[in-house]
């Protein structure tokens, strides 16, 4: 088990990333918002967190917390024209967000360090606080599934307009879940930081939005296994794929639309709600097992 950990350990650590943005990503698809932001958060966190560490000598801790209130504040401001906006136009809308913090990023380059980056940053995470950074996430959108919020969010994204005629402040819940998008996008950069040593404007580009993306179409958009499931597929199918080589993309193309086609809802969510349809003819099994065999009892 352990050699296999040791084997393995920067794929299961970049999983357990992906699927911390993937979060980010469903969180604002499950509340209606069409964001592709949240490679923009994490850039944001992940130069906020790299600048104060290597430049200012801030605390780990405290330089994480900082890019989390960076998160929320840029994610504040931009739901803000968001509201105003549906569908496509909430994609480009985020997308030229995306474009614009990576042109300031190159722009500042005595600041940012430009096309370069920032290298030297102290690579203090490791799977373990990976693993319960998910785990909090996965606790805190649980916790938020259980409660109104929860349900407000699944009403928005199916019709926001029938939530508005019941009385819901369609603008403060599209806040909220873009808020927290911000929060968990900008900690998962800051810590994939403090992960890779060495940041560049590039890392958090065209690919960066593509992926989290991806990881929420294939796995799900209304499950907790859907990050999972997505982020899964998006790290074993590289190393399956690695016989093909140049072909690999064409590979992963087709599974895509393979997947969008014929589980569009995702592979989690799929399975979710298979287990939960298997959940519920259970009891009606055995209960119809029960009374056929007092039936024959009775006889």
């Amino acid at each position: 088990m352990m050699s296999f950990y040791y084997s393995y350990q920067p794929l299961i650590d970049f999983f357990l990333i992906a699927v911390g943005l993937g979060y980010s990503q469903q969180l604002a698809l499950r509340a209606g918002v069409f964001s592709i932001a949240t490679a923009g958060f994490s850039a944001l966190g992940a130069y906020a967190t790299a600048i104060l560490v290597t430049r200012y000598g801030v605390p780990v801790p405290a330089a994480i917390l900082v890019s989390a209130v960076v998160g929320m504040a840029v994610s504040y401001v931009l739901s803000v024209p968001l509201a105003r906006l549906r569908g496509a136009f909430q994609a480009i809308a985020t997308l030229a967000f995306v474009q614009v913090v990576i042109a300031l990023l190159l722009y500042f380059e005595s600041f940012t360090g430009g096309a370069i980056g920032i290298s030297g940053i102290p690579r203090v995470m490791n799977t373990g606080w990976l693993l319960l950074a998910v785990l909090v996430t996965i606790y805190v959108i649980w916790s938020i599934n259980r409660t109104s919020v929860g349900r407000v969010f699944n009403a928005l994204r199916q019709d926001d307009s029938v939530a508005a005629s019941l009385g819901v402040p369609i603008k403060s819940y599209y806040a909220l879940a873009f808020v927290l998008s911000g929060l968990i996008g900008a900690v998962f950069g800051s810590l994939r930081s403090l992960y890779v040593f060495n940041i560049e404007p590039v890392d958090f580009g065209f690919h960066a939005m593509v992926a989290s993306l991806t990881v929420v179409v294939l796995g799900g958009r209304n499950t907790l296994l859907g990050p999972i499931a997505g982020a899964l597929i998006m790290a074993v199918l590289p190393e399956l794929a690695r016989p093909l080589a140049e072909n690999r993309g064409i590979l992963n193309g087709v599974i895509l639309i393979l997947v969008i086609t014929f589980l569009p809802n995702g592979v989690g969510d799929e399975l979710v709600y298979w287990l939960r349809r298997r959940l519920r003819r259970a009891p009606k099994t055995m209960s119809n097992r029960k009374e056929g065999a007092d039936v024959v009892a009775a006889d």
